[in-house]
């Protein structure tokens, strides 16, 4: 990602990088922690990843003071003419209070970051936005411009620009960025640059895949973000649902009943699982005991993995005594039994 070879950081992704964003704004788009140095990553992702750093940081002195000089061709457009990014990296949130009180600091204190547009590829007078889809969603529904920063910029470095905001960031649940690898996976972007928008390496990729090749995207984006769901249960989905595939209808049916109306998206994955994996009912039998009077002496309740025998008045409880003690002669008759049926 050389100077030499393509454009600078501050060409491709714009005047504002995600750590400039939060220098001018952290009332807005505070800063979240590093990411976890326990995620391994292959050393080109993690070569890739650093100089784009590196790059953006050394500018960064260059970019603050260009704005704050009002400098940088910020524009104010109308947010009608603005398309969200081709590849959408974000499912709505089930609880909408953190949008909506960030929606009133832009009403009350104006929007002080401007969001990065491009020009859109291929519907004249429109825009794309680069990053910036909350800020873009709040102008919209305050009946407001939207300030932004046109840039030009490729597919490309349009997806890796969205990377490194969202590793800055760290909130995209696991299966929020398998649907943003799948949706550069079905547009055709190579897999080198999926792994550095993601900061993955390629066996994360081939576990993503085999999910979103799998369960539909529908299905997916109607469960929602599920932020307490990780990669292990989504895999389990998907297996489950490679195994028979006629359970996507049941799976839509289920998604189409809707559940209380404060489900939240982790219930609403559980929900599904329960379609393509219910819980297995347990075969129990339950057999009065009695003597040859017909008294009876307790009840016998048994499982496939289990034989629960449960005493009634004392002589009940005689019985059971009677049982542990005969347990060491029944085991003995029992190890007799299978060598006789020895061939």
């Amino acid at each position: 990602m050389s100077k030499s070879s393509r454009k600078s950081i501050v060409a491709s992704f714009g005047l504002l990088s995600a750590q400039l964003e939060n220098k001018l704004a952290s009332d807005q788009q505070p800063m979240p922690p590093a990411p976890s140095p326990g995620n391994r990553v292959g050393a080109g992702v993690i070569g890739a990843t650093h100089r784009a750093i590196d790059e953006l940081r050394s500018e960064r002195d260059q970019l603050k003071a260009l704005v704050e000089s009002g400098g940088g061709a910020v524009r104010e457009l109308d947010p009608s003419l603005i398309d969200p990014s081709p590849y959408p990296d974000r499912l709505p949130d089930d609880d909408e209070t953190s949008f909506e009180a960030f929606k009133r600091s832009i009403e009350t204190d104006g929007q002080k970051v401007p969001v990065q547009v491009r020009r859109h590829p291929s519907s004249p007078g429109r825009h794309q936005i680069v990053y910036g889809h909350r800020r873009w969603l709040a102008a919209k529904q305050l009946g407001r411009p939207v300030r932004a920063i046109e840039v030009e910029i490729s597919d490309i470095d349009l997806v890796l620009a969205q990377g490194i905001e969202n590793a800055s960031r760290q909130d995209l649940t696991w299966i929020e960025r398998a649907l943003f690898a799948s949706r550069m996976d079905d547009a055709g972007i190579k897999p080198r640059y999926i792994y550095s928008a993601l900061s993955i390496e390629d066996a994360e990729l081939a576990r993503m895949r085999n999910v979103y090749r799998i369960v539909p995207a529908d299905i997916i984006e109607a469960i929602g973000r599920a932020p307490k769901v990780g990669r292990p249960r989504w895999l389990d989905l998907a297996k489950a649902v490679a195994s028979d595939p006629g359970t996507l209808d049941s799976i839509r049916a289920a998604l189409d009943r809707k559940g209380n109306r404060h489900e939240t998206s982790d219930q609403r994955f559980q929900r599904v699982l329960n379609v393509v994996k219910p819980a297995a009912k347990k075969s129990v039998e339950s057999t009065p005991i009695s003597d040859g009077s017909g008294t009876t002496l307790g009840v016998l309740v048994m499982s496939p993995k289990e034989v629960r025998i449960s005493a009634e008045g004392s002589l009940g409880i005689e019985f059971l005594k009677f049982v542990e003690a005969e347990l060491p002669n029944l085991a003995e008759q029992f190890a007799r039994q299978r060598e006789q049926e020895k061939p």
